[in-house]
C-alpha cells in the first residue's frame, strides 16, 4: 500500500536535530545541545491561569480565531512592544503554535509550481511545509554576509514564481539580529515587488546586544505581510502549543478558514494561559534571556578558547560555530563527536547545504551541562588537531 500514499511524504526525511536528540537520549551521561526548546519553567502565574480554567471547565472550542480577550492581549501587545496595531477583530488568528500558524498561511498563499524565497542557513521544518503543497524553495545563501540577506540578490532572485519571502530574524540557526541598517534596504526592496513577506518571529523576545525590529514596524509592507508569533521560546511554553499570525484584514479570513478546517480552534486552556502571559508575565521574557545571556557568554568565550571561530549570536538561544578548519563534513564531526565522547550538536549541513561547515549549538541547558560539554567537545578538538 505504500505506493498508494502521498509521494510527496514519502520523500520527508527526519531533520538532523531530531536524528541527534534522538540518540543522545538513549546515552546515561550523554550532553544534549541539540533541542531549542527553554530548560526553563513556565511561569508560574501562566500555569496558574490555565488550571484556573481547567476547575472552571473553560476545555471546550473558543471561536475558531481564538479568544477575543487574547486576540485583544496580542494586539496590546504589539502596541505596546512595536507601536503597531492590528484589529483583534479581522487581523488576528490564534493558531495551535507558530508551526501550524506558518503551515496554514503556506495553504493560504500557495500554489503548486510556486516558489518561497528563503535566506540560508535556516529552520529546517520550513521547506517541508512548503514541498508537501507543491511548491518549492529557493534558497538565498547569506554564509558570506554574515547571515544577512542581500537586498541585490534577492532581487535578482525573484521570477514570475517568486510568491513569497519567508524571513527569520532572530535566526534559527545563527542567533543573527538584523538591525535597523541592515533592515532598510532589505524593506525598500521587498516593499518594491507584489509577493507575499512571511516574517517568522518567535525569538523575538529573546535578543541581547540588538534590540529586535520587526518587519510590522513597517507601513510599506503591512498589505502583504504575514507575521508568525507566539509564546514557545518568550515564555517557555513549546508543549502548549500556543501561536498566533497577524495580517492584513483582507486576507486573514482565508488564513482562518484553512486554520479552522486543520484544527478548529488552539487549546483553550492553553490561551488563557496565553492572556496572563501577554497581559502578567512580559518581564518573564527579558528574566529568561537575562539567563541566556550569561550562557552565551560562557559558551562563546569557551569556544573561542577551543579555537573554535564563533559570531556572538545577538538572539535566540543557539550559537553556529564554523568547524570547517577540521576538512570533515558537519555530519561526520556531530556524529564523531557523539561517538566519541557524547555530545549531541546538530550538522550545519541540517539547516541547508549553506550550513555546512558549521554546527548548531543550543544553549537552552544549563551552566552544569554548558561546562562538561565544552569540556568534552574541548577534549574532541583536541584528538583532532
Amino acid at each position: 500500500m505504500l505506493e498508494k500514499i502521498n509521494q510527496r511524504v514519502t520523500k520527508l526525511e527526519i531533520p538532523g536535530t531530531r536524528q541527534f536528540s534522538n540518540r543522545v537520549s538513549a546515552l546515561r551521561d550523554g550532553i544534549n545541545f541539540t533541542i531549542g526548546e527553554p530548560d526553563i519553567p513556565t511561569p508560574h502565574s501562566v500555569k496558574k491561569a490555565a488550571i484556573k480554567a481547567i476547575e472552571n471547565n473553560q476545555t471546550g472550542y473558543s471561536h475558531n480565531a481564538g479568544l477575543f480577550e487574547l486576540r485583544e492581549s496580542v494586539s496590546n501587545f504589539f502596541k505596546d512592544t512595536y507601536d503597531v496595531k492590528y484589529n483583534p477583530e479581522d487581523q488576528i488568528v490564534v493558531t495551535t503554535g507558530a508551526s501550524e500558524g506558518l503551515r496554514s498561511v503556506f495553504e493560504t498563499i500557495l500554489n503548486e509550481g510556486d516558489e518561497v524565497i528563503i535566506p540560508a542557513p535556516c529552520y529546517s521544518a520550513y521547506e517541508p511545509l512548503v514541498d508537501l503543497l507543491g511548491a518549492s524553495v529557493t534558497y538565498m545563501d547569506t554564509s558570506d554576509t554574515d547571515f544577512v540577506p542581500d537586498p541585490e540578490m534577492l532581487r535578482s532572485m525573484i521570477t514570475d514564481k517568486t510568491k513569497a519571502v519567508l524571513l527569520n530574524f532572530p535566526s534559527n540557526p545563527t542567533g543573527k539580529v538584523l538591525s535597523e541598517t541592515e533592515m532598510a534596504p532589505l524593506v525598500e526592496e521587498l516593499a518594491s515587488h507584489e509577493i507575499f513577506i512571511i516574517s517568522d518571529e518567535i525569538y523575538s523576545e529573546i535578543t541581547y546586544d540588538a534590540k529586535h525590529i520587526s518587519f510590522s514596524q513597517y507601513p510599506e509592507l503591512h498589505d502583504k505581510l504575514f507575521l508568525i508569533h507566539g509564546l514557545s521560546k518568550s515564555h517557555s511554553m513549546t508543549g502548549w502549543r500556543l501561536g498566533y499570525v497577524l495580517g492584513p484584514s483582507e486576507l486573514m479570513p482565508h488564513v482562518l478558514k484553512v486554520h479552522l478546517y486543520d484544527t478548529i480552534c488552539a487549546s483553550l486552556p492553553s490561551q488563557y494561559a496565553a492572556i496572563d502571559a501577554l497581559d502578567n508575565s512580559r518581564h518573564s521574557a527579558a528574566e529568561m534571556a537575562a539567563t541566556y545571556r550569561d550562557r552565551r557568554d560562557l559558551i562563546v568565550e569557551r569556544l573561542t578558547q577551543i579555537g573554535l571561530k564563533t559570531k556572538t549570536p545577538q538572539g535566540a538561544f543557539y550559537v553556529f560555530p564554523s568547524i570547517e578548519k577540521f576538512n570533515m563534513s558537519s555530519f561526520e564531526f556531530a556524529d564523531r563527536l557523539l561517538e566519541e565522547e557524547h555530545v549531541a550538536v546538530v550538522p550545519g549541513s541540517g539547516f541547508t547545504e549553506f550550513g555546512e561547515g558549521f554546527i548548531r549549538i543550543s544553549y537552552a541547558t544549563s551552566i552544569e551541562n554548558i561546562n562538561e560539554g565544552l569540556k568534552r567537545i574541548e577534549r574532541f578538538v583536541e584528538k583532532l588537531s
